[in-house]
């Protein structure tokens, strides 16, 4: 099998110091995700990423022979939620508002999730939360004018846009120009040292995850599967019931408001203590706490510090809050569904692709920032952001959505028993496995500030 994205993955990966060793990759598996862009292959291809820098770890503490394979069926199903609850359901993953409207040029996406998103897009729109007269007064605005609005509103918006207009767009275009991986170089610090044998190659590598809806979280579970310390902070308001079965798993889960003295000097403490620093805020956003890259960096000289945003790192649109199925739309990718599939509405993606692409990203760029801590001493931080992995996935656009997946069968679900916080549940098999060093969660999923914030 081809692999289409990885080349320029790893190539984004060695900027960061030493060029990746690339092993042999076995893929098996048939079938994708059907969708008029190659997402199983960008599935693939951030799952043999991810992989590729644990093994680099796994040799380094004697794995002599770290061979990767993936299963093709399971990295697309993993790219949506590989979670199957026994006896209890999960919440919906939609609030009720949230969706796709059609305004009196075009379409607009609402992402009314978060309460305090909802209710920006309900000032704006001076309407009260049902769907239909969400609609009738979306039907009176030009799509841009509301999307402004509601992002000046403290809300989260993004009208659809085509694959050619984001190409041109003054952020589209500065999006493009950014690096799929960009690296900073702190300089030489203490040099990291694994303790960890190579089955377990991240044991004792404490992460401190302060990410959020999907991308982050996709990342720390990932390093959590491999032996790290994952410990996720949340503020005391902060819900995302319908994801956080899917998300929470391997970490424990505890919770902080910055805006207390105590809690910041127990965040700090955290913070100095940390190998690596998972962030999903907004460029501006922990600066505005007073933890800008700088203070953080006086912190914790040696922090391994990977970042993401929804938008990108330059451009006017830097530190506009965004997700998965805004950038969708953003960037041409719905529009791009919708026109060739003919269906006359918006047609993203099967799965939030940006986002789990990001994710496995993220937590390759972790793996290799420890690689060049414990090699050579060098602290480095990353960005990323789900704009750029929408323009790298939009270059494979197709003229047909491709072989389909086959449906699902009960020997596709991992045997093992996860008594997670709501009951008992299975978990589709994990597609890498990487010769003498096996994944294992040692946390079953649990809920939001359920654990001390405390290594």
């Amino acid at each position: 099998m081809t692999h289409p994205f990885l080349d320029q993955i790893l190539a984004a990966l060695s900027d960061s110091g030493n060029e990746p060793d690339r092993p042999a990759i076995t893929v098996t598996g048939s079938g994708g995700l059907p969708a008029w862009f190659d997402v199983t292959g960008l599935a693939v291809d951030s799952f043999a990423a991810a992989g590729l820098a644990i093994a680099r770890l796994s040799a380094l503490q004697g794995n002599k022979a770290p061979r990767i394979a993936i299963d093709r069926r399971h990295a697309s199903r993993w790219f949506g939620f590989a979670i199957r609850p026994i006896g209890w359901e999960m919440p919906p993953a939609w609030d009720a508002i949230a969706g796709d409207y059609r305004t009196a040029d075009g379409w607009i996406r609402l992402h009314t999730n978060a309460a305090h998103h909802r209710a920006a897009a309900l000032r704006v729109l001076e309407t009260i939360a049902e769907p239909g007269h969400v609609a009738t007064a979306v039907g009176q605005w030009q799509a841009d004018d509301l999307e402004a609005a509601i992002v000046a509103a403290g809300g989260c918006a993004a009208a659809m846009r085509d694959l050619h207009a984001w190409q041109h767009h003054k952020h589209g275009a500065q999006v493009a120009r950014e690096p799929l991986i960009a690296w900073k170089n702190h300089g030489k610090t203490r040099p990291l040292v694994l303790t960890g044998p190579a089955s377990r190659p991240l044991q004792g590598i404490k992460v401190l995850d302060l990410t959020r809806v999907l991308a982050g979280p996709v990342a720390g579970r990932f390093l959590a599967a491999y032996g790290a310390d994952v410990l996720r902070i949340d503020p005391p308001d902060w819900e995302e019931d319908s994801i956080v079965p899917e998300m929470t798993l391997g970490k424990r889960c505890a919770g902080l408001d910055l805006n207390q003295a105590d809690a910041r000097v127990q965040f700090e403490h955290l913070l100095r203590q940390a190998d690596i620093l998972l962030n999903g805020y907004r460029a501006d956003a922990l600066a505005r706490l007073g933890y800008d890259e700088q203070a953080i960096r006086r912190i914790n000289p040696s922090l391994i510090d990977v970042r993401l945003n929804a938008y990108g790192w330059t451009g006017p649109w830097q530190n506009r809050r965004g997700f998965d199925s805004l950038v969708q739309m953003s960037s041409g990718i719905a529009d791009f569904g919708m026109r060739l599939s003919k269906s006359g509405r918006p047609t993203p993606l099967p799965v939030q692709a940006l986002d789990m692409a990001t994710g496995y990203l993220l937590a390759a760029a972790a793996g290799h920032a420890i690689y060049e801590r414990v090699t050579s001493g060098t602290a480095l931080s990353a960005r990323l952001s789900l704009a750029r992995t929408a323009h790298l996935l939009a270059a494979s656009k197709r003229c047909d959505i491709g072989e389909p997946l086959p449906p699902e069968t009960s020997d596709e679900q991992d045997p093992t028993i996860e008594n997670t916080a709501w009951g008992q549940a299975r978990r589709i098999r994990f597609p890498l496995t990487i010769a003498g060093t096996p994944h294992r969660w040692e946390h079953p999923a649990g809920k939001l500030r359920a654990s001390p914030a405390s290594w």
